[in-house]
């Protein structure tokens, strides 16, 4: 099977883990050259919108619902609240911290997704739907491996 990337065919490795990888570089590169005009990379976009849907939360909350580490949430966090876009604040006890929108980020947010919305319907039709259905099967399948 070969993948398109442009006009040149690309040959995937007998590594399963690096063409996923590979495929996962290209997909983040593709939304973030759609995001671009709004000013916010493709991880700060996904912050930005889980954000919205559960604030005000915690950041072990937060890393947990993103599914990632604190580490890595508090190292995509720190480039929103210096642009003003999010707010740490103190939480309910004192270990632990809370973290909102701003009416910037909620600005931002609402452009990122515009653009956001088409970056997903060009995949949408560049791939397919039935192809997408089959990739989100996929997608399940493979987070299935690690509970």
């Amino acid at each position: 099977m070969k993948q398109v990337v442009g006009n040149y065919p690309k040959s995937p490795s007998p590594c399963h883990c690096l063409n996923i990888r590979r495929a996962s570089r290209a997909v983040t590169e593709f939304y973030e050259r759609f995001l671009e005009p709004s000013g916010v990379k493709l991880t700060q976009y996904s912050l930005l919108r889980h954000l919205e849907q559960v604030e005000p939360v915690t950041i072990s909350e937060l890393a947990d619902i993103m599914r990632i580490d604190r580490t890595t949430l508090n190292r995509n966090m720190k480039p929103l609240i210096e642009a003003g876009l999010i707010e740490v604040n103190a939480g309910k006890d004192s270990r632990s911290r809370q973290v909102i929108l701003t009416p910037a980020g909620r600005s931002t947010l609402t452009n990122a997704t515009s653009l956001w919305d088409q970056a997903q319907e060009s995949l949408q039709d560049y791939l397919g739907e039935l192809e997408v259905e089959q990739f989100n099967f996929l997608i399940s399948k493979l987070e299935a491996l690690v509970p």
